[in-house]
């Protein structure tokens, strides 16, 4: 499978209402990294900074859930052009409800990708997955890289129970209407 590179944001899905961002939920492990390199720089919301794999393919990221967790997409933000032969080439996505179970859903390969990708997870019946954890293994680096960038990790789930009530107003595009967009 190939992923959706053209034009992908998960700022902009995730400000439409429709999907929201669950790894900050989750406990984050790394196979390996440089220090100063880790979990902390893979999900500080900067694409200028990343995670530095250091030793042997495949390289995992390992997102644990604390419950059982629907997750629809995950994006993925590499820049070929900075990163080169750290630049992902072959990458699988595996679910399961720990690391003993784990599963292939998805084999996803990137050619010199520039922003974020996008991987849809999907069971077999075509809807989100629902697990208590995910791992993404970088299978494969361009030109045969050892060592692997992984600029930023964002993970979707649906958004549920929230559109009926807010079909009555419209659609809530700006963070300031969406701020507002729900009684606590």
């Amino acid at each position: 499978m190939s992923a959706k590179t053209e034009n992908v944001s998960p700022l902009n899905e995730e400000r439409t209402g429709n999907v929201r961002e669950v790894g900050s939920e989750a406990v984050w492990s790394l196979s390996s990294c440089k220090p100063g390199f880790g979990v902390e720089q893979l999900r500080d919301n900067s694409t200028e900074t990343y995670w530095q794999s250091d030793g042997q393919l495949p390289h995992l990221i390992n997102i644990q859930f604390p419950r059982k967790t629907t997750v629809s997409h995950i994006y993925l933000f590499s820049d070929y052009k900075l990163d080169e032969s750290y630049t992902p080439s072959r990458i699988s996505i595996r679910s399961g409800t720990h690391f003993n179970d784990l599963q292939e859903i998805e084999v996803v390969d990137l050619c010199e990708p520039s922003g974020w990708v996008c991987i849809a997870v999907k069971d077999v019946r075509e809807k989100p997955i629902r697990t208590f954890m995910l791992q993404i293994a970088i299978i494969s680096n361009h030109q045969n890289g050892r060592d692997s960038h992984c600029r930023q990790v964002r993970i979707h789930s649906p958004a549920e129970g929230r559109r009926y009530p807010l079909e009555m107003f419209g659609e809530f595009s700006t963070v300031d209407f969406q701020a507002y967009s729900t009684i606590r």
